[in-house]
């Protein structure tokens, strides 16, 4: 079983599909990733040699900020974003889309469930 940045990769997908189970790595950057290591997208995690997890896992380490550092890079993007009071930043600290998006109808996922009017 392969473990690359403390994320046991589930073993029988293939390396393409795998590598996406990774916080902050898409299917882009996956491609790219086995490009830059030469490694066959369609090969199984099971079927990778400790070689070529080693290779993946100094790619991912110098090129690429997930898991972990990427939480904490995105969560103190937001606390600046609500301590220098910018729109964005209120809509966070108020729990309402961020991003434009009408709330008049919608927005339930963000507002939370109704709350009637007596």
């Amino acid at each position: 079983m392969a473990r690359i940045e403390g994320v046991d990769l589930p073993k029988d997908k293939q390396i393409k599909i795998g590598l996406t189970y990774i916080y902050g790595i898409g299917r882009s950057s996956a491609q790219d990733i086995l490009e830059q290591t030469k490694i066959d997208p369609n090969t199984r995690v099971h079927e990778l040699t400790e070689d070529q997890v080693a290779k993946l896992r100094n790619v991912i380490d110098e090129e690429y900020v997930v898991e972990g550092e990427l939480r904490r890079q995105k969560r103190s993007d937001i606390k600046r974003l609500k301590d220098i009071g910018s729109y964005r930043g209120v809509r966070h600290r108020k729990g309402l889309p961020v991003r434009g998006q009408r709330t008049r109808t919608n927005a339930r996922t963000r507002k939370g469930p109704k709350k009637s009017v007596q």
